[in-house]
């Protein structure tokens, strides 16, 4: 299928690895112009000339950290320096810390706010004037199962990624008479490095092996495995797209029916 993506400009946040990084990988495929970005300059240029190699397109990378404002806005005004617009923007972030209500200090959910929820508000506003003045957006933000499932020692994710998928609501409410359709990807259990940190220390409570955690974790999982990188990166690219134009506000389990509940 193609997606119609090509001459089209994409943002991808926290793409050095994981989740962003297969769902930049995923844009480039269907012809995307990509701009990505991560905290490490080392680390992003790597993953561009890798996604460029791969994809046979355009990878600008950009050293930024996404909690922090300034930049940010230098992100999005290179990228419109570069490009003139942005079609297409992934909203990620690396998750905020573990923990519970008493060793969570004030400045850990001060931080998991910044991160989580204001990476995503400020980067939908740099954008949006520009989709709206061309009548076209795509705003796809990656969350968690926690935002659907809460998750005990997850609980700052568990708290603030909820708030998201209300926000994603209303904006595609507001924008969908612009073309703009504004969606999230709930990822389950997927081998990404976060997950691989998360199992360490569910592990090491257990006194197990985190060998052992995932394999008990892959076991709880209907689908009987977790799940791949490139699974959350081809439902990105799908959102992206012209077909899926009539999707708008809705929140996509990728999960392998993890999630218990109706959704």
């Amino acid at each position: 299928m193609d997606l119609n993506l090509k001459n089209k400009i994409a943002i991808v946040a926290a793409a050095s690895q994981g989740l962003g990084k297969a769902s930049a990988l995923a844009l480039a495929q269907e012809g995307a112009t990509i701009v990505i970005c991560s905290r490490r300059q080392k680390e992003i240029t790597e993953a561009a000339d890798e996604i460029s190699k791969a994809a046979n397109t355009k990878v600008v990378p950009i050293a930024a950290d996404v909690s922090r404002a300034d930049d940010i806005e230098r992100t999005v005004a290179e990228t419109k320096k570069l490009f003139g617009t942005v079609h297409i923007l992934v909203n990620n972030a690396g998750g905020p810390p573990v923990g519970d209500i008493l060793t969570l200090t004030d400045e850990d959910w001060r931080k998991g706010h910044e991160l989580t929820l204001m990476s995503m508000v400020r980067l939908t506003r740099a954008v949006l004037p520009m989709m709206i003045e061309q009548q076209w957006g795509r705003i796809i933000t990656i969350t968690s199962i926690a935002a659907k499932q809460p998750i005990n020692d997850l609980m700052i994710s568990s708290a603030i990624r909820p708030g998201i998928l209300g926000l994603t609501k209303v904006l595609a409410n507001q924008y969908a008479d612009k073309n703009i359709t504004v969606n999230t990807v709930c990822p389950g259990h997927t081998l990404t490095k976060r997950q691989e940190e998360i199992a360490a220390s569910r592990a090491m409570e257990k006194k197990i092996s985190m060998e052992q955690y995932l394999k008990e974790t892959a076991a709880s999982i209907p689908a009987g495995r977790l799940g791949r990188p490139e699974e959350i990166g081809n439902v990105v690219a799908f959102l992206a797209s012209e077909q899926a134009g009539y999707i708008n506000g809705a929140n996509v389990l990728v999960d392998g029916s993890a999630a218990k509940g109706i959704h």
